[in-house]
């Protein structure tokens, strides 16, 4: 078992930035891609960013190229998404997940990933 927890979300103006940490416990061994999803009320859960065991390969949508940065520290079990540049339409539950499988690049896919957090909320008013 694998639990994660989100941290780092708040309400921020439209342009600021924020980071949010997860901090993994428990059998981390058999973690190998992170990924950062989210979702808004009535819409379903969306990809945002995902990345490699090591860290070399990454995977980002379209909607966040250039603005969010993700990356780990695996001596710390964390996984880090910067968020940059902030809109209004980022404005969503931020969920963390791990995944037990290897692929040659990050998924999107939220059925690849097995372990979740509770989220942290991130508001951007305009």
């Amino acid at each position: 078992q694998v639990q994660l927890v989100e941290s780092g979300g708040g309400l921020v103006q439209a342009g600021g930035s924020l980071r949010l940490s997860c901090t993994a416990s428990g059998r981390t061994g058999n973690l190998y891609a992170m990924g950062w999803f989210r979702q808004v009320p009535g819409k379903e859960r969306e990809f945002v960013a995902a990345i490699s065991k090591g860290g070399s390969s990454i995977n980002y949508a379209d909607s966040v190229k250039g603005r969010f940065t993700i990356s780990r520290d695996n001596g710390k079990n964390t996984v880090y998404l910067q968020m940059n540049s902030l809109k209004p339409e980022d404005t969503a539950l931020y969920y963390c997940a791990g995944s037990g499988r290897m692929f040659n690049s990050p998924s999107s896919t939220i059925t690849d990933y097995g372990s979740w957090g509770q989220g942290t909320q991130v508001t951007v008013s305009s």
